[in-house]
């Protein structure tokens, strides 16, 4: 079979993409992963294919239409004849109405354009790029598949702030993101924990966006981000959990304007913050800076009391989860919320801890803990061809 999917992943300046076919057994697999980055100036076109690098150049592309050309033009001139059976878009916002992935036509763009203020940083790149994918290819299906579509099974108790009804109504409530993500570690969980699959797990999202996900019966139960990607632990260069006081001060007190503080929440703090060196954990780990230790420990004290936290949804827990760019690949940082979390049962091997797993607890320890990459592309990849098929 000669076709093949297109998942994208448009940001603000950087358009990231895989391409998935099916292989012999009929299973969809990634031949190709790739980005362009610094969209609008002078950037790079990257494809790795496995360890190799069929393509690495510099490019100048102006704006996502041009960077999809790139891509396109790029595939065609790689495989002849290809034939793309559909593109599966990352959504991060589906509001209160979507609760699953969708094929997009013109209803279903003006209603992800009104959600444009629950997401003013994600969802405008997201449609543009979709918006510009139906230009260059008018009659290719397009799916969206959403972040927060995973977390619609929240009880009411989770979903709700403490504020007036209408305001409720009115869709001012905690959605959830990452749902993608969740939604990968929950399907193979069996392979890992057995029947413990379906008991009480959290998982820890670690990257530059950080949040965490109790589960059960492989369902989402609650969730650290809320009503905005903001919410929660401390990640990259966002704050996580504030006191909304600290903003009314800020506005009152020291005349910051919404941009000024847009800046400071998204921009300006996180380890990037805290440190005042980098949000990135590599870089903080390699740096004598004490601010750099200090923003360490601060984020993973805040990650072990989102833990257990979602263990009193649960009412226990029996698995953590470790997975994302920080939770698979920084065994100090696990080691340290771990170590915290020592009274809820959780007893870390160090040697495959150091080795990331994927088990890293002890044997015997009452919860176990583990360490598993995710894979969103391969979940809009599967309801990419599902849907496109009009499954």
């Amino acid at each position: 079979m000669n076709a093949a999917l297109l998942i994208l992943n448009a940001g603000s300046s950087s358009l990231k993409f895989a391409v998935y076919r099916t292989d012999s057994t009929g299973a969809l697999q990634a031949e190709y992963r790739g980005s362009i980055d610094e969209i609008g100036g002078s950037g790079r076109f990257q494809v790795f294919q496995g360890a190799d690098v069929p393509h690495d150049r510099p490019v100048t592309a102006k704006s996502h239409e041009q960077a999809l050309r790139l891509v396109l033009d790029w595939l065609e001139s790689r495989h002849p004849g290809l034939e793309l059976r559909a593109a599966g878009h990352r959504v991060v916002h589906g509001g209160a109405e979507f609760s699953r992935p969708v094929r997009i036509d013109a209803a279903v763009l003006a209603r992800l354009e009104k959600l444009i203020p629950l997401s003013p940083l994600h969802q405008p790149h997201s449609l543009g790029a979709i918006r510009a994918l139906a230009r260059l290819r008018p009659d290719l299906v397009q799916i969206a598949c959403f972040d927060t579509a995973f977390h619609h099974t929240l009880p009411s108790v989770a979903r709700r702030f403490a504020l007036p009804r209408e305001l409720y109504e009115r869709g001012i409530r905690r959605y959830g993101f990452h749902g993608l993500s969740y939604e990968y570690i929950a399907s193979v969980l069996p392979d890992h924990l057995g029947d413990n699959a379906e008991g009480r797990v959290i998982v820890a999202h670690l990257g530059n966006g950080a949040s965490l996900c109790a589960l059960r019966q492989r369902r989402s139960v609650e969730t650290s981000m809320s009503f905005t990607p903001l919410d929660g632990i401390p990640m990259g260069s966002r704050c996580g959990a504030l006191d909304p006081g600290v903003l009314l001060y800020l506005l009152r007190e020291e005349g910051m304007s919404v941009e000024q503080l847009d800046m400071l929440l998204n921009h300006r703090g996180g380890l990037l913050g805290v440190s005042g060196i980098s949000g990135d954990v590599r870089e903080l780990q390699a740096s004598a800076d004490p601010h750099a230790a200090e923003a360490l420990e601060l984020f993973a004290y805040r990650a072990s009391q989102a833990i257990a936290s979602h263990a009193v949804a649960l009412e226990g827990i029996d698995a953590l989860v470790f997975t994302a760019g920080i939770g698979e690949h920084a065994a100090p940082v696990r080691a340290a919320i771990c170590r915290r979390l020592a009274w809820l049962g959780l007893r870390l091997d160090e040697t495959a801890n150091a080795g990331h797993g994927p088990r890293i607890s002890q044997a015997g320890s009452p919860v176990s803990v583990w360490v598993i990459p995710t894979n969103e592309e391969q979940v809009i990849a599967r309801y990419a061809w599902a849907l496109s098929a009009g499954e």
